[in-house]
């Protein structure tokens, strides 16, 4: 099965929601989606945490020059990292409050709270997000990218999401971006294809008023 047909039944359900659904999947194309399934959620949430307010390519260098501090590895251990000089991560573009959840996830790798991926596979959602976000600076968001990019959930809805809510403001002409708690209840329409439909909000044109008509 190729990337996108693998898509197709959520793509067939959120084009047949209303109109500007289908305008917008029409205008964007077939959904590439592309999560890494092979990931332990430990290094998804450290990258989750390295791209954390930057664009991919400025994500991309901070994790390469990370990477290159642990040569002969394609990822630092929890070990590695724990005890990695704070200096050497700050030289590869990680703030302070970066470095310290880093490091807090690291901690969480070893004591347990953060699970292996053969355990997580068999925990639901929000057993997963209420475990995690006790880990310090370790928020809903970023465990929701872990769900959707590492474990492979499709009914992921990042509500909290600047990108998310501004694509679905867009989408329906809203003066106002909708708030998480309203966003979350509208979406409930969308279940159990949430996944997909953030990818295709994500990618909703910004301009104001709806650009589909």
């Amino acid at each position: 099965m190729n990337l996108s047909s693998r898509y197709d039944e959520s793509v067939s359900f959120l084009s047949s929601i209303d109109d500007d659904w289908a305008r917008l999947i029409e205008l964007v194309g077939s959904c590439r989606h592309d999560p890494k399934a092979a990931r332990e959620p430990y290094e998804a949430l450290v990258r989750a945490i390295a791209y954390l307010q930057l664009t991919a390519k400025a994500g991309d260098a901070i994790l390469g020059r990370l990477k290159a501090l642990f040569e002969g590895r394609d990822f630092p251990h929890p070990e590695q990292l724990i005890t990695a000089d704070f200096d050497a991560m700050r030289a590869c573009g990680f703030s302070a409050s970066k470095i310290a959840t880093i490091k807090a996830i690291a901690e969480g790798a070893l004591t347990g709270v953060v699970p292996s991926r053969e355990n997580a596979v068999i925990m639901d959602d929000e057993t997963l997000i209420a475990r995690m976000v006790t880990i310090k600076g370790v928020g809903r968001w970023t465990v929701e990218m872990l769900l959707m990019y590492s474990l492979e959930r499709m009914d992921v809805l990042p509500v909290d999401d600047f990108g998310v809510r501004e694509g679905y403001r867009a989408l329906k002409s809203l003066a106002e971006q909708p708030k998480p708690r309203e966003l979350r209840q509208l979406s409930q329409a969308w279940s159990p294809h949430r996944t997909v439909a953030a990818w295709y909000l994500w990618r909703m044109p910004r301009e104001r008023g709806n650009v589909l008509t």
